[in-house]
């Protein structure tokens, strides 16, 4: 091993035994899951044609009459669907359902009121009762 590669070897050591001394191994499972889950790949598929969504760049779906519209950091998409079938393929990426007709992704909730959830953009999207308890609680063990 040469000098360089051995100092990059020892520096990386040394990083993992810091953040492995701070945050145990169940923080660094969750970094790395973190990780990969942002590098994972939505397809938003039409009769027209296909996108290709990073779902870390997801701020929000919501759906109207089954007209299913994804919000995200570079625009908004739109295709017909139901929004549990979206929470079915979401929801093992952090995606949780806030009201009826809208699921967001926990780790762009900033807020979560008592009839809000306010993501880190600043857009307010209504919490319905029926669902703020599992917001909350999958809110709290998120942080």
């Amino acid at each position: 091993m040469n000098l360089v590669n051995e100092i990059e070897t020892k520096a990386i050591k040394k990083d993992v035994l810091a953040f492995l001394e701070t945050y145990g191994f169940k923080g660094l499972q969750q970094a790395m899951d973190s990780y990969i889950n942002m590098q994972q790949v939505y397809i938003c598929k039409t009769r027209a044609s296909s996108s290709k969504i990073y779902i870390r760049d997801i701020n929000y779906i919501e759906v109207r009459k089954h007209l299913i519209t994804i919000h995200t950091v570079h625009g908004n998409y739109q295709k017909y669907g139901s929004l549990n079938n979206e929470l079915t393929t979401l929801s093992k990426y952090g995606f949780v359902k806030c009201s009826q007709n809208c699921i967001v992704p926990l780790t762009k909730i900033q807020t979560v009121t008592y009839d809000d959830v306010i993501l880190s953009d600043g857009t307010k999207i209504g919490l319905s009762k029926r669902y703020a308890s599992k917001v909350l609680l999958e809110f709290k063990f998120l942080k």
